[in-house]
This record gives C-alpha cells, structure tokens and sequence, in this order.
C-alpha cells in the first residue's frame, strides 16, 4: 500500500484553499513572534490555530491509500437462433448429414439438436419468423427447451403467406441482441440464421448491418437446393398428400429455390460467414467455428482503487476547534 493526494474538490480548488491555509499558518506565526511583548495569545493558543490551518490544508489535498484490486467478470457465449418458417420451408429437397432428402424446416431442427449438444454451457435464445417475427424463448441456460421449441416448429399456412421477406425478423432481432448485449456486456453473442434465402416480397430487403454492433460472431445456414422443388399448399411438412402451390404466372406448381447469393449477402452485412446445409454436413464439423466452446470464461481486469483517508485529520480538527471554542469561552468571561 502506497500513499497519494487524491483532492476530493479537484487539484485547482484543493491547491488553493491549501494555499490559503498555509498562508494563514505562516502568517499566524509570524505575528506571534514579531508582537509577543505586546499581545496576549499563548504560544498553545498560536499553535493550536496553526495546526489547524495546517490540518484544513492537508484535508484540501485529500491524503488517500492506493491499493491494487482486480475485478472478475464471466465471458459466456449466448447464442441467438432465427429460423425462417415460411411456407418455402416445407419444401422437401433439404438433406442434413445424409443423401436422404427431408424438408427444409426438418434439416433446419437437426441443426439446432447438433447444436445445442455442440454448446452444452451456452445460453440461447430463439426467434422465429414467417410474414412476422416473434421472440419464442428469451435468452436461457436450459438447452432443453430449446430442442423442444425447435421440434414444435412448423410452416405457416400459405394463406397467411403474401411473400417472403428476410428482413421481418430485424426489428426482434435488433431488440433481442441489444438487450442481451447490456445485460451481459462481457459476453460472446452468436447470431444462427437458418434459411432458404427466398426473397419473393417486391419491397426492398432492408439490411443486417444494423446488428452487427450487438453480435460477436454470426453464421448464416442455408437449408434446400439450388435445383428447388414445389412448396406444398396445405404448408403441412412431408405431408403425405401434397398439393402444390401454384404460380400465378404460369399456371404450374411454383418452385421454390436455395439462393446462396443472397444468404453470402447477408453473411458480409452481419460480417459473418455463411454455409449450407449438404449430405456431408453436420453440426459443428464442417462448419465455421465459434470463437469459444460456450463455456464461462473467467476474466481478469486489474484496477487501481485511492480510497480517501480524512477521518484521523476530522478526528483531531474535531478535537483543536473543542479545544478553541473552550479557550475563546473561558477568556470571554475572564473579559467580562
């Protein structure tokens, strides 16, 4: 432990009134000593009102211990998971880890399964988003609830559908991250956005570059073909009597195909990397790695703590003002 004048008023107020007390300390004596035959201050009296001035100066500067301390803060990964559930994703030309063709939505679960057993020590929180978005799970621990929240996912209806756009899922993605990212500052936070990257709205995609200042890392999977297939009408996954939604252009059954141009686009907005589900891929072998393994890290930070030390010179201003106030009292009277 070291000693420092640390003046609690600032160094500009706290030099001055120290001046102005020393001043008044030097002065005190000088008098005493120039008008001794001719005054009647005792010398306890001048060095009573010395130590005084001497005391209030010293208080001025404010004397404080410095002290070494160091903070501990946990760094976590939380991982934020967005799935598309237009009706696009019923589409049954997805294929997850094997050359067996499932839908879209189903590759799109399996990928959540893998992950949640990949990051068992993170928290995660999920959204999904159709013609709205909608925050499903608010950010937990309990991985669990997760893979729950993944198997009960379905399509919605087509009748619901009036194009999809890749930008409804912004404004609860926005809201989620930044309240993740103040309530845990030391963080890792991890965006999955699990797609097909169909665009059929006629407005414009707005952009992913406004999460970014909330997101530590982001992966952008792309779920289906780029060959396509016919999305079914009744929205059901692999449902056993299909019907096709047909294009009101032609006439025929609408085909609904992967654009990995527009997920890669995205990926660069969320300064992220993009990948595709293929028979070969499966979480987290062939996929970009996260920048931890999901569990806590301890983190260290030294800080220089000067706690102020005033109260032995309160203690003894206390005591010389007593001291002063008794003396000015007993010569009052003498006076009278």
């Amino acid at each position: 432990m070291t000693w420092t004048l640390s003046p609690a008023l600032g160094w500009p107020v706290g030099c001055a009134i120290a001046i102005i007390m020393l001043t008044c300390a030097i002065g005190g004596i000088i008098i005493r000593v120039r008008t001794r035959g001719a005054t009647d201050q005792s010398v306890s009296a001048c060095v009573r009102r010395t130590l005084i001035c001497l005391l209030v100066a010293l208080a001025a500067l404010t004397p404080s211990t410095v002290s070494s301390t160091t903070s501990k803060a946990v760094n976590a990964t939380d991982i934020v998971i967005a799935i598309d559930t237009t009706s696009s994703m019923a589409v049954n030309d997805a294929t997850y880890g094997s050359s067996e063709t499932i839908s879209r939505l189903a590759a799109a679960k399996h990928a959540v399964h893998d992950l949640t057993d990949a990051y068992p020590a993170a928290s995660f929180s999920a959204v999904r988003f159709g013609a709205s978005a909608s925050l499903d799970v608010p950010l937990t621990p309990d991985t669990l609830a997760i893979d729950n929240w993944a198997d009960s996912l379905n399509v919605e209806s087509t009748a619901a559908s009036s194009g999809s756009s890749l930008d409804t899922p912004l404004d609860k993605l926005l809201l989620t991250l930044k309240d993740i990212r103040q309530h845990h500052a030391d963080d890792t936070i991890v965006l999955v956005l699990i797609s097909d990257g169909e665009q059929t709205a006629t407005a414009t995609r707005r952009t992913y570059s406004s999460l970014r200042r909330y997101v530590t890392d982001a992966l952008v999977v792309g779920a289906g073909s780029t060959a396509g297939g016919n999305i079914p009408a009744d929205g059901l996954v692999d449902s056993a009597n299909e019907t096709w939604v047909t294009d009101p252009a032609t006439g025929q059954p609408g085909v609904s195909k992967l654009s990995p141009d527009t997920l890669n686009t995205i990926a660069d907005e969320l300064s992220g990397k993009a990948s595709c589900l293929t028979p070969r891929t499966r979480w987290p072998i062939h996929y970009p790695p996260l920048r931890n393994s999901g569990a806590p890290v301890s983190l260290r930070k030294p800080d220089n703590a000067s706690p102020p030390v005033v109260w032995p010179i309160a203690i003894a201003l206390c005591v010389l003002l007593a001291w002063e106030l008794g003396a000015w009292i007993g010569l009052s009277r003498r006076l009278l």
